[in-house]
């Protein structure tokens, strides 16, 4: 290739050369629906015929946004019961009074974090009212804020959406238990996606049982609310393109204005230097990964780091190019039968469809 053609392409960014500094009251402000979720509502939620579930559960949801209306229980107006407005005006498929939140459970591929968006959306309060955030996002605020303060700003919001809500050690069990008991209290709304039922928790991570009481005053906190629909993992794992060479990637970084490049094991460390709570803020401005020499995962806590990137890449739409191995066995057949094998299977999906998003890179 001659010279002047070189000075055509951009010279692509690189992820391990970025270190982001994200003030905590960033964390907070974007503590709404990712982009991909931004403009989702209850009717464009497609409910599947064959599963009665899936509609009960958008007129439950909008029974439940539509009894938020009310002044927060610390404002102006609220008596001690004043959050038991919320089921005030009852239709006939509004949640029981007593738990003070909704816990929506189902496989990957039912529409639960559409759901949840959708209830952000049609709750009647202002933005900086509402929060919505993965359950490691959460904590990762507990981290930069502190409890107390994570609890006098939260406190003052009518509603707080988790998405993707597991525990994964003893201490996010007692942390986000009396982090939500205190929310309660201040009378914050709560609702929640998960895999997992609420009473079973932390499951297969750690001894569970001994954080019993933790794990049912969680519980205590929800009422379930099953979303059925076909399970891919009832399919096996979704299947990943085939990688693309070195040369491919690399060129269509080159070409694409926006793209970042780096090469996989690198990346891996890179993400061990940077806290979770800054993977965001680590894809700023990107408009394409592009990754070479994808490897297999060495290790648990490395493949957890990884999960939340995915996350991030996913949430902003970001699709990724990369050579070597197919993101279908990044992780090994232990971390795919442990504890934590439902973050994986959600990374795998989550950055093959991302992978599929990045054809129109390498054609270009």
């Amino acid at each position: 290739m001659s010279t002047s053609a070189l000075t055509t392409e951009a010279a692509p960014q690189s992820l391990c050369a970025r270190e982001p500094h994200v003030p905590a009251d960033r964390l907070v402000a974007e503590m709404v629906p990712p982009p991909r979720f931004g403009g989702v509502r209850f009717d464009t939620y497609i409910p599947d015929p064959n599963q009665p579930s899936q509609s009960d559960a958008v007129k439950t949801l909008a029974g439940f946004a539509d009894g938020l209306g009310g002044a927060h229980a610390s404002g102006a107006g609220a008596a001690s019961g004043g959050m038991r407005r919320w089921f005030a005006r009852k239709p006939k498929t509004a949640l029981p009074a007593g738990p003070r939140g909704v816990y929506l459970d189902g496989g990957y591929g039912v529409g639960k974090t559409h759901l949840l968006a959708s209830l952000w959306h049609a709750t009647p309060a202002a933005p900086s009212l509402k929060a919505f955030g993965t359950f490691v996002e959460l904590t990762n605020l507990v981290g930069a804020l502190g409890f107390q303060q994570t609890v006098q700003t939260l406190g003052g919001h009518r509603l707080l959406c988790i998405d993707e809500f597991e525990l994964d050690d003893p201490g996010d069990t007692v942390l986000v238990s009396s982090l939500l008991g205190k929310l309660v209290e201040a009378g914050v709304a709560l609702a929640a996606t998960s895999n997992t039922l609420p009473g079973r928790l932390g499951e297969g991570r750690f001894a569970a049982a001994d954080f019993l009481r933790e794990i049912q005053g969680l519980s205590a906190h929800f009422q379930a609310l099953r979303i059925d629909g076909e399970d891919y993992r009832h399919r096996g794992l979704p299947e990943a393109p085939a990688p693309y060479t070195d040369e491919q990637v690399t060129r269509a970084a080159r070409k694409t204005p926006g793209a970042s490049l780096d090469d996989f094991p690198s990346l891996l460390e890179h993400l061990a230097r940077v806290h979770p709570s800054r993977y965001g803020a680590l894809t700023d401005d990107l408009r394409a990964v592009c990754l070479t020499d994808v490897r297999a995962v060495p290790d648990q806590s490395t493949a957890l780091r990884l999960v939340v990137l995915a996350d991030r890449l996913y949430d902003r739409e970001i699709p990724v190019a990369a050579s070597g191995l197919p993101f279908d066995r990044l992780f090994s057949d232990e971390m795919l039968n442990g504890g934590y094998r439902k973050k994986y299977f959600r990374a795998i999906s989550r950055l093959t469809a991302l992978a599929r998003d990045s054809k129109d890179l390498i054609a270009q």
